[in-house]
């Protein structure tokens, strides 16, 4: 293979979500380490940058009143209030300009986002990425250590919900192995007619 191949005629976007501590941003960073003409969208978020998160790169971080301006103005493509507390949101100008560019484009967000995409962008692609067993997704979570054992807690009730939501994708892949989810991803993306009828 003579490197990455672009999707033919128009770009179409593709949104990859699943279950909290799936690894979800680990597959996202992988295709943008090994497939830089796919563009990834840098989500938004009132949260605070866990270590080694870059401004920017993982995330644009910004204040509780920053982000409220962004929904007051209709500047996201979907946003949300995720585990209770933190916002989250996707700028709708940067999506539509790399969709504009004839680019594969991913949203790597979670499930309630989806939802929000499903109904202003029905035409986009919607993986669910699910972990290999419950076991394992619990593993994760706690092997991370970024969480307090009441926020856990709270990531796991909000994960079993979430897990019962993969029947509303078009397609499911397993992160049993971060490359091989990835390569997945970005094969469903340059093939044409990968939803549901």
């Amino acid at each position: 293979m003579t490197g990455p191949s672009r999707l033919s005629g128009p770009s179409r976007l593709t949104v990859l979500a699943g279950p909290t501590a799936v690894g979800k941003g680990t597959v996202a960073a992988h295709v943008r380490e090994h497939h830089p003409d796919v563009w990834l969208s840098v989500s938004a978020t009132t949260r605070r940058p866990r270590p080694n998160e870059v401004d920017g790169c993982h995330y644009h971080f910004m204040t509780n009143e920053d982000f409220g301006r962004m929904v007051d103005r209709g500047e996201f493509l979907e946003w949300a209030t995720v585990h209770g507390r933190d916002q989250y949101g996707t700028p709708r100008l940067p999506v539509e300009a790399a969709l504009a560019q004839g680019r594969p484009a991913l949203l790597e967000i979670d499930l309630q986002g989806a939802r929000q995409v499903r109904r202003t962008m029905p035409d986009a692609l919607f993986v669910f990425l699910a972990p290999p067993s419950w076991d394992e997704l619990v593993r994760r979570l706690v092997g991370r250590g970024t969480e307090s054992e009441e926020e856990r807690e709270v990531r796991l009730t909000t994960a079993r919900a979430e897990l019962a939501a993969a029947e509303e994708f078009d397609v499911t892949i397993v992160n049993d192995d971060v490359r091989r989810a990835a390569d997945e991803l970005v094969s469903l993306m340059r093939t044409p007619n990968q939803k549901r009828d």
